[in-house]
Order: C-alpha cells, then sequence, then structure tokens
C-alpha cells in the first residue's frame, strides 16, 4: 500500500482543519493507520491511530478530546479531524500504515510512511 497525505495548511487558533491520507490498493483496510507530527528540531510523535476496519481508535493525551481519526475503507481514506487547534499544534503531519494496530505509537517502528503534509497554527 502507498500513502499520499494532504489537508494542511494555516490555521488560527482554536481553529479547525481535516487532514486526509488516501491509500492504494485492494487491501487498504487490512492496514491500521496512524497520524504522526514532527516539528522543527523535535522527534516525529504520534497523534493517533485507527484500526483496519475502524473499531479501534486511540490518542494521547495531548490531542484527546480535540482530535478524532476515522477511515471510509470504501475510499481508501483516513482523516484526522482536528479542532481546537494550538500553537504547539503546529508540525509536518504524517501518515502511517501498518498490518499491526499496536505497533504505530513509535514511529521508529514504523516503515510505511505518506510524505508529510504542513500544519501551522497562528496564535
Amino acid at each position: 500500500v502507498q500513502l499520499q497525505a494532504s489537508g494542511g495548511g494555516l490555521v488560527q487558533a482554536g481553529g479547525s482543519l481535516r487532514l486526509s491520507c488516501a491509500g492504494s490498493g485492494r487491501t487498504f483496510s487490512n492496514y491500521a493507520v496512524g497520524w504522526f507530527r514532527q516539528a522543527p528540531g523535535k522527534e516525529r510523535d504520534f497523534v493517533a491511530r485507527i484500526s483496519g476496519r475502524g473499531g479501534l481508535t486511540y490518542y494521547p493525551d495531548s490531542v484527546k478530546g480535540r482530535f478524532t481519526i476515522s477511515r471510509d475503507n470504501a475510499k481508501n481514506t483516513v482523516y484526522l479531524q482536528m479542532n481546537n487547534l494550538k500553537p504547539e499544534d503546529t508540525a509536518t503531519y504524517y501518515c502511517a500504515a501498518d498490518l499491526e494496530y499496536n505497533t504505530l505509537i513509535l514511529a521508529s517502528n514504523v516503515h510505511l510512511w505518506g510524505q508529510g503534509t504542513l500544519v501551522t497554527v497562528s496564535s
């Protein structure tokens, strides 16, 4: 499977954005998908993940209640709805995929990445 992220942009604090991760291939629903983000000079951090059929999701405390991950396997697409954005959410966001749901938490364990999309939140 190949991944392509889109939807980044410039938004004011308190605003919203929706990122999309489009996957290729007929086996997309076999893959768990996650979102990570990387700010300049910092490590790539986990943001959200969703299981292949969408029944399981997980978020770190930093985004819980503000971000929602979802997927539409008929469209081979995973979404990240980001609400109440804060300046500290500014980063390049990457989607990633793995056959194992629990792998999608440490960036160093992930091997399948989409290209990044930049999110900038102004104060």
